[in-house]
């Protein structure tokens, strides 16, 4: 698809407009509610998909093609994020209030870190071929250590602060506590960080460990820089919303890492068949409406098993619960 400098830098202020509108909306500090987040992630939902049609009208069924199936690729892959956003809440006590502005700011870190990585990877693949090898090997290494830790017994986890973070409160200092939505303030006549401004970069800084198999995922799907980019901002400026709506959820989607290994295996086989392809080797390439309908079919199966199994370990509780003799009122708990 053929961009012009124009039409890149309309894009990228029409998005800075709806991360505008979406700052101004809740810049007052607030608990948000499953209905404002519901309605919020079907808003973004909502202009993803417009944009897809906008593409398919302008630049035919292929661009919008490629551009759906990024989307749901990335949408899916960034819900993994959320399991680690969580434990960061957790790590630094971020008041339930404060949570929004948070993960705001958090994001848009994420998403100007992406793109650096996006611009990194489209310079890459266009003067080094082979390195799409590079890149379905590893989504297929990938897809079989989300598989490994899947199936390992492992006790809750805990997030780690990575070396960068650490780095930054050592300079600058932290404060013992939050004040408001403030950054920075002035403890005994020195300028430090507030815990608000720590938590926001560890969820910008700690998406870049999920850049490194999201974006090689989405390149196996399109080349083409401007689809990457804005499937890769779309998927992440509704991820704010997803948060609050399926944050209780999350430990019932006991089997998304093993949709997500498929998907990255699966991106990964398609990666290295397009590698030889482009080698001179006469092998199948998988078209766009095949890989779009096998992350959605995976997707689909992977979220009604996972709700079945968690309805049924609950049920299997319960019932043991009942047999030990347990008080009524502790069962209902």
């Amino acid at each position: 698809m053929d961009v012009s400098p124009t039409l890149w830098v309309l894009t990228v202020l029409g998005l800075a407009a709806l991360i505008a509108v979406d700052f101004l909306i809740g810049r007052k500090p607030h608990d948000v509610s499953v209905k404002e987040a519901g309605i919020w992630t079907v808003v973004w939902i909502a202009l993803a998909g417009l944009f897809g049609l906008g593409l398919l009208v302008f630049g035919g069924g292929r661009p919008a093609g490629e551009f759906f199936a990024g989307f749901i690729t990335e949408k899916s892959l960034s819900v993994d994020n959320l399991f680690v956003f969580v434990l960061i809440m957790a790590k630094f006590a971020v008041p339930s209030r404060y949570q929004q502005r948070v993960l705001l700011v958090g994001v848009l870190i994420a998403l100007v870190l992406r793109a650096a990585f996006i611009a990194a990877g489209a310079a890459i693949l266009a003067s080094f071929s082979w390195v799409f090898y590079l890149f379905g090997a590893f989504l297929i290494w990938t897809a079989w250590k989300l598989v490994q830790e899947a199936r390992a017994d492992q006790e809750e986890a805990e997030f780690e602060e990575n070396k960068l973070l650490k780095a930054a409160e050592r300079k600058f200092g932290v404060a013992d506590r939050y004040h408001g939505t403030k950054l920075w303030i002035q403890q005994n006549g020195k300028r430090v960080m507030t815990p608000m401004l720590v938590v926001m970069l560890a969820i910008g800084t700690t998406d870049v460990l999920f850049a490194l198999d999201s974006i090689p995922a989405i390149f196996g799907l399109t080349q083409d820089p401007y689809i990457v980019f804005t499937a890769n901002a779309f998927a992440l400026m509704g991820l704010r919303q997803l948060y609050f709506l399926i944050g209780g959820l999350l430990k019932k989607l006991v089997h998304l890492s093993y949709g997500l290994s498929i998907i990255l295996g699966f991106i990964g086989v398609k990666l290295v068949l397009h590698a030889l392809h482009e080698s001179g080797v006469h092998v199948p390439e998988i078209s766009i409406p095949v890989s779009l309908g096998v992350i959605c079919a995976v997707l689909t199966v992977t979220t009604i098993t996972s709700l079945w199994a968690s309805r049924k370990q609950v049920a299997a509780e319960t019932a043991q619960a009942r047999s030990e003799g347990a008080p009524k009122d502790s069962i209902d708990v």
